[in-house]
């Protein structure tokens, strides 16, 4: 009977999906808090952590009474948890004003009167003030340990219950003994039945009850067939002929009418047997788990219908062909049977106390239909394999696949030996899983359409950041479920809250998640107002003073690191966080940044010199390490150069400071600009010069003082070479100005008959390859000829 309960425990938990992990830590919360100020009754908890402890020596003592001790326990773990910031407001007041009257004087010192006798009075005050939440403190860890031991003893009864070895059901020698208590199960409920018949009174609370039974057999019958198959016909149409945005999602929600409205007609059902009073113990039990079997069979092929729909679009999670999809439905309808037959078989043969033979028998059956069911359906989502553009959910669920294939296996095989429940513990947490994981995709998907449905765009509405977010959350928040189903009791979820509600120790500071959350809120909003004054300061003050564009991006820059500080600091003290006690560990951690972040302080000093010094600023023309560029932003760590080919070069700070940069714009616009010339041999200088400074004169941009330079650099045996140097206005026009230059220099030279020459080409670079083919001939050849000598030598001398 337990493992039918306790099947119907992670179903009742899969009903309300994601309002048990919400709904979980707050009950156990609320079950371990005592009223505030309550005083600790240490008496009453030296007894109840007696008897635990006397309970707990006691090897026979049963896992209910030791959950019933649990509980107890951990509600005096959270009175005494309370109880051990008593007088904390008190006790820090006091520890203030003995720091104020100084330090204790030294052995053999002597200080004033009224100062001793203050401190003597102070110090006994702090000592009744703490002695409570010492008591406190070590009850809590008695309280803390005894839990900790009742975990381990029921982790370890676990494990031994799934490990235990039973009469193989695959062994012919037992099968005599399960059909013997099967057909002592069925002789039963025949006999209940029969006794009742035979029961005057019962029989006429019968005939009383005929016209309501026979109008709950109606609507069960109507619920069950009918009103199912019209409520999927309506969705579908609904999914076919609503509009494009929410279609989808009031298709969903209509589909909820196949499992809640069948799971109503079987409720009938039970309803109409129970009115029948035919029903004995074994039936009453097969009726009062018959309304959560048909919710797990109808969930189950309401499950498969979604993931497995009859009409696919082109955004299915799983692409697959009609006949796999129809095998899909067919397959999460038997999973649903699989697990309403072991309620059924739980709910009729626990409570008999048959052997265990006898159970595994019987659960053998369908334990291999269940790993088979798992077999198939990982067969099926192996499919999935073959799209060529496989999304990160088609990876999610290969990999799904291969673990259900290993467990269809494994389960089945574990039965065979003897292991049946290490079996159970297998495969129907795994059918289990397999739902869930599915309902995370569909709620996914939903919420994906809805978002779709507020901002009007379909394309981008799964896609966006909510939808994601909003399934991460429910990821994480279905973990409690996923722990449960896999044999987690409801104590270990519990506990892992209780843990993480009360925090760690830090020092003498104990963090919890509210000194976080204070810490969070205190950062934001800091933060935020270090934003603000940030924008007010760049639009509204300082466009208004004499302060240039880089001096004003400094002192905003600073001004936000220097917030941002401050806001940290006035987070840690509202949150309570004491950090004496990370002295050591910063001093430790110095020694690694000194080392391995060198780099980076580096940039991070450089960052601020530039801000501060401001060598270089927003919008000048650098050329630093090779690259040219206009100054787009400088940050504390790197500073972004734009190159006149449009691209983003992100050059670290250190390199602006340590190394040679060039600033053509830093004071002025002017810069010079040198145009090379070269002539044939034999030209006439003089003219040559005379033509390249009206050229240069005549540019609109070139500055007449000082005047433009034409220099006759040299001549060699055919050419002569001269330079036009001249300066402008604004260097930034240099590119335009030397081709307005080069345009009229040739325009003039053809005028006056002037050869221009191109320079000499620089000599070419001997080819690697060519070098290599040449070494290897002359190899090859001093190969051949060495034999030639050898025998010339060796022979006789010619004439």
């Amino acid at each position: 009977m337990r493992a039918g309960l306790r099947q119907l425990f992670v179903v009742l938990w899969l009903a309300v999906a994601f309002a048990a992990p919400v709904a979980l830590p707050i009950a156990a919360q609320d079950s371990a808090q005592t009223e505030e100020g309550a005083a600790v009754n240490y008496d009453d908890w030296e007894r109840m952590a007696a008897r635990a402890e006397q309970e707990i020596e006691n090897r026979n003592v049963s896992d209910e009474r030791l959950d019933e001790l649990r509980g107890q326990l951990a509600q005096w773990r959270a009175a005494l948890l309370s109880s051990e910031n008593a007088n904390a407001a008190r006790i820090g007041t006091l520890r203030e004003q003995l720091a104020a009257l100084g330090p204790a004087p030294a052995e053999g010192a002597t200080e004033a009167e009224e100062i001793s006798k203050r401190r003597t009075e102070l110090a006994d005050q702090l000592v009744r003030l703490q002695a409570p939440g010492i008591a406190a403190d070590e009850a809590y860890r008695r309280a803390d340990g005894l839990i900790r031991e009742i975990d381990r003893i029921m982790r370890e009864r676990q494990a031994d219950q799934l490990l235990q070895l039973w009469p193989s059901p695959v062994n012919p020698g037992n099968w005599p003994e399960a059909a013997i208590g099967l057909s002592d199960t069925v002789l039963q409920l025949w006999d209940e039945v029969a006794s009742a018949w035979a029961d005057r009174d019962a029989r006429g609370e019968l005939f009383d009850n005929v016209p309501l039974i026979l109008v709950l057999l109606v609507v069960a019958l109507a619920l069950v067939v009918y009103v199912r198959r019209w409520v999927e016909r309506f969705a579908l149409k609904l999914l076919e002929g609503a509009s494009a945005r929410g279609r989808k999602v009031w298709s969903l929600l209509v589909s909820l009418g196949e499992v809640l409205l069948p799971t109503l007609g079987v409720m009938a059902l039970t309803s109409a047997l129970v009115a029948s009073g035919m029903l004995g113990q074994i039936g009453a039990r097969i009726a009062e788990v018959l309304p959560f079997v048909g919710f797990v069979i109808f969930a189950a092929a309401w499950i498969g219908g979604r993931a497995f729909p009859k009409t696919q679009g082109e955004d299915a999670v799983l692409p697959l062909p009609p006949e796999r999809r129809a095998e899909g439905r067919f397959l999460s309808v038997l999973m649903g049977v699989v697990l309403g037959a072991d309620m059924i078989r739980s709910a009729a043969m626990d409570a008999q106390s048959y052997s265990d033979a006898t159970t595994a028998v019987m659960s053998f059956p369908i334990l291999v239909t269940g790993g088979l069911i798992l077999l198939r359906i990982a067969g099926v989502l192996r499919k999935s394999r073959e799209v060529a553009d496989r999304s990160y959910a088609l990876r999610l669920l290969s990999i799904l696949a291969r673990g259900l294939a290993v467990i269809g296996i494994a389960g089945p095989v574990l039965a065979g030996f003897g292991y049946v429940q290490a079996a159970s513990a297998l495969i129907y947490p795994a059918i289990l899983s397999l739902g869930l994981v599915t309902l995370l995709f569909i709620l996914q998907r939903l919420i994906g359409d809805v978002w779709a449905m507020i901002i009007k765009n379909d394309g981008q509405g799964r896609e966006a950041l909510v939808p994601v977010l909003a399934g991460f959350t429910m990821s994480l928040a279905s973990l409690p479920l996923f722990a449960l189903i896999w044999g987690a009791r409801s104590s270990d979820i519990t506990e892992l809250w209780t843990r993480f509600t009360e925090g760690f120790q830090m020092g003498e500071t104990r963090i919890s998640p509210s000194n976080f959350m204070v810490f969070a809120l205190v950062f934001v909003l800091g933060y935020m107002l270090t934003r603000l004054f940030q924008g007010a300061l760049r639009t509204t003050i300082l466009p208004k003073t004499t302060m240039d564009q880089g001096g004003q991006t400094a002192l905003v820059a600073g001004i936000g690191y220097v917030g941002i500080f401050l806001a940290a600091l006035a987070a840690i003290n509202a949150a309570g966080i004491d950090l004496s006690g990370l002295a050591i560990v910063a001093g430790a951690l110095s020694v690694g940044i000194g080392f391995g972040l060198q780099q980076i302080v580096s940039n991070f000093i450089s960052g601020i010199i530039l801000l501060v010094e401001r060598p270089v600023s927003e919008g000048d023309w650098i050329e630093v390490g090779g690259v040219q560029g206009r100054v787009r932003a400088i940050s504390v760590r790197s500073t972004r150069i734009e190159t006149f080919d449009r691209n983003d070069v992100i050059v670290p700070n250190a390199d602006l400071i340590t190394g040679q940069v060039t600033n053509w714009t830093r004071f002025n616009l002017s810069g010079r600009l040198i145009v090379p010339v070269i002539v044939a041999l034999g030209t006439d200088s003089h003219k040559v010069e005379d033509i390249l400074r009206q050229i240069a004169e005549a540019q609109p941009l070139a500055v007449l003082n000082p005047p433009p330079l034409i220099v006759f650099m040299g001549y060699t045996d055919r050419v002569m070479q001269f330079e036009i140097r001249v300066i402008l206005r604004d260097v930034n026009f240099s590119l335009s100005v030397r081709s307005d230059i080069n345009h009229q220099i040739m325009q003039r030279f053809a005028a006056e008959g002037i050869a221009i020459v191109a320079p000499p080409a620089p000599p070419a670079e001997p080819n690697p390859q060519r070098v290599a083919e040449a070494v290897l001939a002359l190899e090859q050849v001093a190969a051949r000829a060495a034999p030639a000598r050898k025998s010339k030598t060796a022979g006789e001398p010619t004439a």
